[in-house]
């Protein structure tokens, strides 16, 4: 009589976990399901301190899209140290006067996966630390398990920094949700918003890049 009490506490105990895991595996956005299992893109990055993420994950962007350039020839034209407080402002702006095509991201987990599995790693600013410190930092998303449901951030002096799906859109979150896509102007975007692609080859040739608009425009045409 032991043995069966023991064996129906068992099967309990494994049901109980199963459906626990059933339940976790449940809270994955459709979106995300719908993705590749698992990806992780390649690519150049700079290690860097915290304070140095800008640069250091600018730069990797760019020389990803062929531009010979490192983090400490971006520090000026950033205006760091000093400019910290325009950074992102500083960053889209001078990823434009390369002749990159600054792309905005909505900042939700299926939005961002769905650029890594397309080949695209996304530019994330997120937060780092406890409340009463926290800094934003910058970072490269380059992959993601979903199974598993964790994000691979390319960041500071980690270049595989892993992170749960739901720390991440937490850290995100907190450091205002702001996630972009550094694009040549004939690489367009997986699920493009037509409305926010335009709005983003005006604001190249407003950076004097008149040429490079123009072939995000006619590329956008032939897509």
């Amino acid at each position: 009589m032991v043995q069966v009490f023991s064996r129906i506490r068992v099967a309990l105990l494994a049901a109980g976990c199963a459906a626990l895991l059933a339940g976790c595996a449940g809270s994955v956005a459709p979106e995300v399901k719908r993705l590749p299992e698992r990806v992780e893109l390649s690519g150049t990055f700079y290690r860097g301190d915290a304070h140095q993420s800008g640069p250091q994950v600018l730069a990797s962007l760019l020389s990803q899209q062929g531009i010979v350039t490192t983090p400490g020839l971006l520090e000026k034209p950033l205006h760091l140290p000093g400019g910290e407080d325009k950074l992102q402002e500083n960053i889209q702006n001078l990823a434009r006067e390369y002749g990159m095509v600054v792309y905005p991201l909505d900042a939700n987990l299926p939005a961002l996966l769905t650029q890594v599995a397309a080949g695209y790693p996304v530019m994330v600013r997120f937060s780092e630390g406890a409340a009463f410190w926290a800094e934003p930092r910058y970072a490269i998303l380059s992959g993601y398990d979903r199974n598993k449901q964790k994000v691979l951030l390319r960041a500071g002096m980690n270049r595989r920094e892993l992170m749960s799906f739901s720390s991440f859109e937490s850290a995100l979150e907190k450091s205002g949700g702001w996630a972009i896509l550094i694009q040549k102007p004939s690489q367009i975007p997986a699920a493009v918003d037509r409305g926010r692609w335009l709005k983003a080859a005006d604001e190249l040739a407003q950076a004097g890049q008149e040429n490079e608009a123009a072939q995000a425009r006619k590329a956008l045409a032939a897509h």
